[in-house]
């Protein structure tokens, strides 16, 4: 009996340690087939475009082509999910804005995968303020004067966001809050549309990402007012902060992040780590994210998880509070 015991003890023993070198052993030569990476939005929108200049980059860098594949659906959920669900093996990866990560959880009555633990932080490339534009035909040109408007007119001043949860409809949220005022959330399908509806005079504000308006600041269609960050944006250098117009705790990042199925091997995620921060520090993509009005941050993964952890109970508080719904 006791023999019998030893030798399965043995055999479990070797059963073990062969697993784990055969799993340390594994990625080795990663990549030795082309990397996916998955985007939940459409082709065409700031998150496709970062993560295709990644995509070159990283693919030139690791000897593997690395394939874009654009899965829309469910404010991003859908993408997010099937990356959840695919092996941990470097081969197919995630890249969202902060919706997918710290916004749909709290939005959602669902979401297919827990934004906490199921996945494995990369690296969050790029971030940009929101900039808070008027209409033309708008006479505030200040955030003093805004903030008036608001108070005299409340919930009647119009304000134009991308749709229910995205970076402008919090901003807008967490201004409100802010300023004690409340304006009218317009929600449309996408940055686009409520951006024509702002150049017509449809509605009267938006706070909108810097790179998706900087083309109609420059040629005078909208006015800036304001941007949303901690510090000024090199490409409105005249336009204050938020904070410098005297409202504080309204800063807001909109912000893409890359990220893997949860239990990715050591070797592989510092391998994709290092050419992912490679990628977009690269002089030709980091010049072309800067002249759009995107801030490199290149984080490393241990910045990037606690950063998740931070954005994912701020966003919870403001959603519960604001009782902000998808709907």
């Amino acid at each position: 009996m006791f023999l019998a015991k030893k030798l399965l003890f043995i055999a479990s023993a070797c059963s073990v340690a062969f697993a784990a070198s055969a799993q340390s052993a594994a990625p080795s030569n990663w990549p030795d087939k082309p990397v996916t990476i998955v985007v939940p939005f459409p082709a065409g929108g700031s998150t496709d475009m970062v993560a295709r200049a990644m995509a070159q980059q990283m693919g030139d860098k690791l000897g593997q082509n690395f394939v874009v594949d654009n899965r829309p659906g469910a404010t991003g959920t859908l993408g997010a999910g099937a990356v959840k669900r695919a092996a941990p093996d470097g081969y197919t990866l995630l890249v969202s804005s902060l919706g997918a990560f710290v916004v749909a959880p709290h939005l959602l009555k669902s979401v297919p995968y827990d934004a906490l633990k199921d996945f494995d932080y990369i690296t969050v490339p790029v971030q940009a303020p929101n900039v808070l534009v008027a209409s033309p035909g708008q006479k505030a040109r200040t955030v003093k004067e805004v903030i008036a408007q608001l108070k005299a007119n409340p919930g009647k001043v119009s304000f134009a966001t991308s749709g229910n949860g995205s970076s402008d409809h919090l901003s807008a949220e967490v201004f409100w809050q802010q300023t004690g005022t409340e304006g009218l959330h317009i929600p449309y399908k996408g940055g686009a549309p409520a951006i024509n509806d702002l150049l017509g005079g449809q509605v009267d504000f938006s706070f909108q990402n810097v790179n998706a308006v900087l083309q109609h600041i420059r040629a005078g269609k909208l006015h800036a007012i304001a941007v949303t960050g901690d510090k000024r944006s090199p490409v409105l250098p005249d336009v204050p902060t938020l904070a410098e117009a005297g409202v504080a705790g309204a800063e807001v990042y909109s912000w893409q992040g890359m990220a893997a199925p949860k239990g990715l091997p050591a070797s592989v995620k510092q391998k994709l780590a290092d050419a992912a921060i490679a990628a977009i520090n690269d002089t030709a993509v980091k010049k072309r994210m800067l002249d759009l009005g995107l801030e490199i941050v290149a984080s490393t993964p241990e910045a990037f998880t606690a950063y998740q952890a931070r954005e994912f109970a701020r966003w919870k508080t403001v959603i519960e509070t604001r009782k902000i719904t998808a709907d």
